[in-house]
């Protein structure tokens, strides 16, 4: 079937109905072509920048000044079809699409999907897997060219195989095999970045609350916690790591219990931005002020609560507008035969500098760590 004959009319009035103006009827390539003074063949070679073809710019001028004039739209279906390209890329999702916290993941891969004339289809499945299921089996029966498969937050999983039928990546999950393309924040430099930074304002007895749920994040960032540690000659001393929810009323309890130490920290690490929410709550109850009395470092960068706390929160910001536009871009470069085999990467983590975090007072001096 040709373009032209593909073009559907505006659907007609019902019949109780009593228009006033006729429906106008959809600008159609032999539209285009009459407007212009030349054979629809021309008006299909100007519209879809058909390479080698020898038309005069004047002509392409003509066509295109004509195409704008009607508002006419190519048919994007049929010329898909005829490319063997959707220039779609889906992006399957279990809760990213339904909250501002690692919405920015989205934003990345959509900047570099549109830059390349490519479209970015969401399905958010809200961790149903019934649903996931269906949603899988509708992208792939539109011929999307690429599918993304992303995570609220970094997890390991089990892609499902449908996966593997076209170029697919990994957003913030990555799997346990070698032959999947996955990108995740590198948790384990992003614990080691923070601790250094404390230690680098003379903090030596560092307090570290995180949560109880084993997630990756969990134990890569404490490992690189007791790294910069041991880097800095800092025995690690577990009576100075608690544990409690991943929340501000678990961020409260655990560093409460940390301040109730015969001898307590002079600065407290939270494994999230949520966490420090809670520690600066305990801080305050125990007549303490940040910076001065006790330092507080974050992570996630959440802007619901980091520029908001008093003093601003310094805290590592998750990568996820970066991943975003990299899980595109590698789908891109796979797609154009510029990269092949899998890909996985750990992206770092910046340090965002704020208000929270200063050299010990001189009341509370760090001695060597115990």
């Amino acid at each position: 079937m040709s373009e032209d004959s593909a073009d559907v009319l505006a659907a007609e009035p019902t019949s109780d109905a009593t228009p006033t103006t006729a429906p106008r009827r959809r600008a159609r390539m032999s539209d285009v072509a009459a407007a212009a003074g030349v054979s629809t063949t021309t008006v299909s070679l100007v519209l879809s920048d058909k390479a080698g073809s020898s038309i005069p710019d004047i002509t392409k001028e003509r066509v295109l000044e004509a195409s704008r004039a009607l508002g006419y739209r190519t048919n994007a279906v049929a010329r898909n079809l005829r490319r063997q390209s959707s220039e779609t890329i889906g992006l399957i999702s279990d809760t990213i699409a339904s909250t501002p916290y690692a919405g920015l993941m989205i934003h990345g891969a959509d900047q570099v999907a549109a830059a390349a004339g490519m479209t970015l289809m969401i399905i958010n499945t809200e961790r149903d897997p019934d649903v996931e299921a269906r949603a899988i089996d509708s992208l792939l029966a539109r011929q999307v060219d690429a599918l993304i498969y992303a995570s609220m937050w970094h997890q390991i999983v089990e892609p499902p195989p449908e996966l593997r039928e076209i170029p697919s990546v990994l957003l913030d999950a990555r799997s346990e095999g070698s032959t999947d393309s996955w990108v995740v924040p590198d948790e384990e430099l992003g614990g080691y970045t923070a601790t250094t930074h404390l230690i680098e304002h003379g903090h030596r007895r560092i307090g570290y609350i995180h949560e109880r749920n084993v997630y990756p994040a969990q134990p890569e960032r404490l490992a690189g916690h007791r790294r910069a540690l041991d880097e800095h000659g800092i025995k690690f001393n577990p009576t100075l790591v608690a544990v409690d929810m991943n929340d501000p009323f678990g961020g409260t309890a655990a560093t409460a219990r940390l301040l109730a130490l015969p001898e307590p920290p002079t600065a407290i690490q939270c494994f999230t931005d949520r966490m420090a929410m809670g520690a600066y709550r305990a801080i305050r109850h125990a007549g303490l002020s940040i910076p001065e009395d006790i330092s507080v470092i974050g992570f996630d960068n959440q802007d619901q609560i980091a520029p908001w706390l008093e003093p601003t929160l310094t805290t590592m910001q998750l990568p996820h507008e970066a991943m975003g536009r990299w899980a595109v871009g590698h789908l891109l470069r796979v797609l154009n035969g510029e990269a092949h085999g899998p890909a996985q990467v750990r992206m770092e983590c910046p340090l965002v500098l704020r208000g929270s975090v200063a050299s010990p007072g001189r009341s509370r001096a760090a001695g060597p760590a115990r």
